[in-house]
Order: structure tokens, then sequence, then C-alpha cells
């Protein structure tokens, strides 16, 4: 078995397969320079212990949203905790786990090609690599599970982006409540189209992640980022003197397009490039696991290898929000904050994961703007998908 790719995606498969036994795993990730990513940030809710609770940074047992009007309202959704992970942590983790592992190894090489080959008389897969000091070298398995990013996104209905910056900033005094995060703050000034909100994850009472966040067409470029922050840091959060020690920054297609998981016989797509991330949050880390987890039982039990990360029901509720935001016919701050408010904050982080009954998705659907929904879900039948230019995706948030 070959994964490329040692991100979210590519080393939670190898640990599950690793951890059960179910197969040999060979994990191709780039050398140190320009092809490893930079480090990023992945959150995600989850209840109990995880497999990966060594590398959590931080967590919450409360979860606030900031109305576009300066009212907030502050839920508890246990058992629930929202959790982020730094890559840099998470990588380290489990490479460890592979190195103690009979079953795994990573090489490290740049995979320049995947394809389907035959092998014997069976499908199989080959990649092909280059290594650190040039040589070229060729792995051929049973299946190969492709992380990578996709250099252009299937055609779509819609696209938004959901695309960001922030600061991770130490302030002078203690100005954060280190048990409360804040996913969604709306007292930001809002783009002509799509919306926009702070986002604070606080690491102590005088260190937290801050975020701008728009979903939108097009990103903005990193000054007008850094503008935004000042502003949401400085006039919102009031946070005083601070230092910003750290930067990220990235853009996630929030898209109704389809993601094949395989490609020919032996070649599978897994994480973003497989459809994990989330269309309507962005949300992966969550999804990516389901999907490991439902790989490694499919291998276990002999049964199909198709395991599309998000329920059919959840998609076609993205993709007419997702079309609802787009055409301007809801008002983004206002649908997410009477989410938060109307509905019990459980029920809606399941919601938010895919994961609850047709029953419970009616009533949360009673509580959204109903003639704009259904006037958006009658006609996305008869729109048809557009190739859009590619932009360098990059996952942050979940």
């Amino acid at each position: 078995m070959v994964i490329v790719g040692g991100g979210a995606a590519g080393l939670s498969l190898a640990h599950r397969l690793t951890r059960t036994g179910t197969a040999t795993v060979t994990v191709v990730e780039p050398p140190a320079g320009r092809l490893r990513p930079p480090e990023r940030t992945w959150c995600y809710w989850d209840r109990g212990d995880g497999d990966f609770d060594e590398a959590v940074g931080a967590s919450w047992s409360r979860l606030r949203i900031h109305g576009a009007d300066g009212r907030d309202v502050t839920v508890d959704p246990a058992p629930l905790r929202y959790r982020m992970l730094r890559s840099t942590p998470f990588e380290r983790l489990v490479h460890s786990r592979l190195e103690r592992s009979p079953g795994a190894r990573v090489l490290r090489a740049t995979a320049e090609a995947v394809r389907n080959v035959a092998l014997g008389a069976e499908a199989g897969a080959e990649v092909r690599c280059s290594a650190p000091d040039g040589g070229e070298l060729t792995l051929r398995a049973r299946h190969v599970f492709d992380s990578r990013p996709l250099r252009t996104l299937p055609p779509a209905r819609t696209l938004l982006l959901q695309h960001f910056r922030g600061w991770f900033v130490r302030t002078d005094t203690n100005r954060f409540d280190p048990a409360v995060a804040d996913l969604m703050d709306f007292r930001v000034p809002q783009p002509r189209h799509g919306l926009a909100f702070g986002y604070v994850l606080p690491l102590a009472p005088d260190q937290a992640l801050v975020e701008y966040t728009e979903f939108s067409r097009t990103p903005l470029t990193t000054v007008a980022y850094d503008v935004a922050l000042d502003h949401y840091s400085r006039n919102v959060l009031g946070l005083g003197a601070f230092t910003v020690e750290a930067a990220e920054q990235g853009v996630i297609p929030m898209t109704d397009a389809r993601f094949p998981c395989r490609i020919g016989p032996a070649v599978f797509r897994i994480g973003t490039a497989g459809g994990a991330t989330r269309p309507a949050t962005g949300y992966t880390f969550a999804a990516v696991q389901r999907q490991s987890r439902a790989i490694a039982d499919a291998l276990r039990t002999g049964s199909g290898l198709v395991c599309p990360p998000h329920g059919r029901r959840a998609l076609a509720m993205d993709a007419v929000l997702l079309r609802a935001l787009d055409s301007g016919r809801i008002d983004g701050p206002d649908f997410f904050t009477a989410l938060f408010r109307r509905t019990p904050p459980e029920r809606l982080l399941r919601f938010l994961d895919g994961a609850t009954s047709p029953w419970e998705e009616w009533g949360i659907g009673l509580r959204t703007p109903v003639g704009p929904m259904l006037r958006t879900a009658v006609e996305l039948p008869f729109l048809r998908r557009r190739s859009h230019p590619a932009f360098p995706f990059g996952v942050s948030r979940g």
C-alpha cells in the first residue's frame, strides 16, 4: 500500500492502517524544501478521548458567536469539545508511531506521477518519485491513496472561497478567556459580496490565534488581511498592546463540485482532493478520520473501496446553502447567528458534521429562511456546472 502525501489525510490513513494491522504502508512525503507546506492549524469537535490527544494544543468547552448586532450567544455543546491541532506536533506524533510499526515506512521523495497499472493478473498502481539526490524510483502497490492537492477543481454550480489570515498574538495584559472559543464574530465590516467574520482561539489568558475570514469569490492581498486583522484586534476586541508571534494564511474551496474518490481500479483520492472538506464550513480533519476508518474497514472486510467522506444528504444541503449565500438570497451573518441562537448546540455541531437524522435536519431547516432556501433548492437542478480558475488551496481550519 502506498500513500502519497504526509499531511493530515495521508498520516491519518497510515496510522489507522498500521494500528489495526490492516496493511503494510509506505508514505511518500516530500523532503524539506519548497514543496513542504508551512505549518497549519486543524480544528474539529469530538467527544471523549481521541487518537491524537497527545498532539492537541488546546481545547474549549464553550463556543461563542457574536452577531452583527453586537449581541453574543455562548453555548456548551457537551459532550462535544472543540479541539485544535497544529500540524507539526501532529506529524511528530504520527511519525513516532509509524517508526515503531514494522509495517510502515516513510519515504522522503517527491511523487511525480501516479497511474493505474497491471500487476500480473491483478490491477495495481505505481508511483514514480524523485529522490532528494536526483535519482528516480518507482513504487508499485495493490492500492495507492493520493492526497496531493488538485491542480484544478471539478466543474461546479457554485464556488466560494473561505480565505483567511491569522495572527498568533501575545497581549501585554490578560485579554482572553481560555475556556471560550469565538467561532464567528460578525462585528467586522462586511464585504459587498459574501460575508466576513473574526475567529479567536485563546491559548492562554494573554495568547490567542486571531483570524480574519471571508466567504467570497476572490482572496485578498496579505496587506488587506493585515489591515482587517489590525482593525479587528484593536477596535473590536480591544486587545491593547500586543505582539504578533506568528501568522498563517490559507484558501479553502467551498463548492458543490463532485470529487471522485476513485481514479481507476487501484488509485484513490483522500483528504481535500477526495472531497473531505465540508463544502459549507471548510472543516476537514474530522471527515478525514471518518474516511480513514472507512478505508481500513473496507480493506479488512474486502468490501468495495469507495469511501465518500460526506453523505449525499449533507452535500445536497450544502449545495443549497452555498448557492443561497452566493446569490445574496440570505444574509450570511444573520443566517449563522440564528442557527446558533435557535438550535441545541450539540445537535448543531452534529449537523455540521453530517451526523444528524432526517428528522433533526428538518427541525433545523425550519429555523432557516425557508422561502429563499426552497427557491434555491428548486433552481439548483437546472444550473450548469462550470469550470473555475485554480487557486493555491491550503486547508487550515479543519
